[in-house]
């Protein structure tokens, strides 16, 4: 794959799969299933550059399970494989 790197609070996400089942057991055709709202964090930029000059930490990090919001990033096709690039501020919760 190729290698990306995110700029500034740009984070690169990996969407989980989406349900292809429902909990009673009807499998869903790929025009009923709704894209999940939650992935996995491949690579984080440099932080968001502050008023002083620095760089502000991330609150997140490679690794991390997240969910992020609907309307979130930029969907990419790299190699085959479909990926996000957003913004720190999309992210709404760090999965435990």
């Amino acid at each position: 794959m190729a290698k990306l790197r995110p700029l500034g609070d740009k984070i690169l996400v990996k969407r989980l799969e989406a349900e292809s089942k429902t909990k009673s057991g009807i499998v869903l055709p790929d025009s009923a299933k709704e894209k999940p709202k939650r992935g996995t964090i491949l690579a984080i930029g440099d932080g968001k550059r502050l008023d002083n000059g620095e760089r502000a930490p991330f609150s997140v990090k490679k690794g991390d399970q997240v969910i992020f919001t609907s309307y979130a990033g930029t969907e990419i096709k790299v190699d085959g494989e479909e990926l996000m690039i957003m913004s720190e501020e999309d992210v709404l919760a760090i999965v435990d």
